[in-house]
């Protein structure tokens, strides 16, 4: 499709991890029970380790001149620990600046994913209204699947769920950037890569991802150095 990877540092700036990203004062993910921060410095400001990859978006925005075609994966950091949520985690955004780019780009990428990562060759989507402070609109996309005695099927059925967070990317963030909002816009999304592996092979908690158990990985299958590809299969 055309994306180069982009990385960025674990530890952040407030300002690149939040302020940048149009999160106001006093929200709640700026708050230590939320956010791994570091002691101040003596100026008052605060690193911390970064809540999600969305910062790399902004160095790179920052960095490059539109057309911004990017993905970001990466490690991130909350605090937060049960069967479906870990304090170090990774995920994986996109984003794309251009002056044509809208909504219907990022449906097309999205549904050529879901085919790809779950192996099926047709697959419904379902889109609703959320909010996110980067993007406006913000929509939580719901992918179709069959539940059947414990097992989840992608691709068939009547249920639904929900798989990731996407949107067109908010003006406040552009402008913060050094882009034209008038002239140019863009979509983005995220995407626990942790979380859709649990999806995809069936995996109860999470946290079993972190234990380094090399019978756990003969049980799903997985070799410790294989690289998966769509050519050879991403099974």
């Amino acid at each position: 499709m055309g994306f180069a990877v982009a990385e960025g540092p674990d530890i952040e700036t407030d300002d690149y991890n939040f302020t940048k990203l149009n999160f106001p004062e006093g929200h709640p993910a700026r708050e230590m029970h939320d956010t791994f921060f570091f002691n101040p410095k003596d100026d008052g400001s605060r690193m911390l380790l970064r809540t999600h990859t969305s910062p790399v978006q902004v160095r790179t925005m920052l960095s490059q001149k539109p057309p911004i075609r990017i993905i970001c994966p990466g490690r991130t950091y909350r605090i937060d620990s049960d069967a479906t949520h870990t304090p170090q985690f990774h995920q994986v955004e996109g984003l794309v600046i251009d002056k044509g780019s809208h909504l219907g780009h990022l449906k097309w990428i999205l549904h050529e994913f879901c085919k790809a990562f779950f192996e099926v060759d047709h697959i419904n989507m379902r889109f609703r209204p959320s909010f996110f402070p980067f993007t406006e609109p913000s929509l939580e996309v719901d992918i179709q699947c069959r539940r059947d005695k414990g097992e989840i099927r992608f691709g068939e059925g009547e249920d639904w769920m929900e798989i990731l967070g996407c949107g067109m990317v908010h003006p406040n963030v552009l402008r913060a950037c050094g882009i034209d909002p008038d002239v140019y816009q863009g979509f983005a999304w995220g995407m626990g890569i942790d979380r859709i592996a649990m999806l995809k092979y069936g995996i109860a908690d999470l946290r079993q991802l972190f234990e380094n158990d090399i019978r756990w990985l003969n049980h799903y299958g997985f070799k410790p150095l294989d690289i998966p590809t769509i050519a050879g299969g991403l099974s």
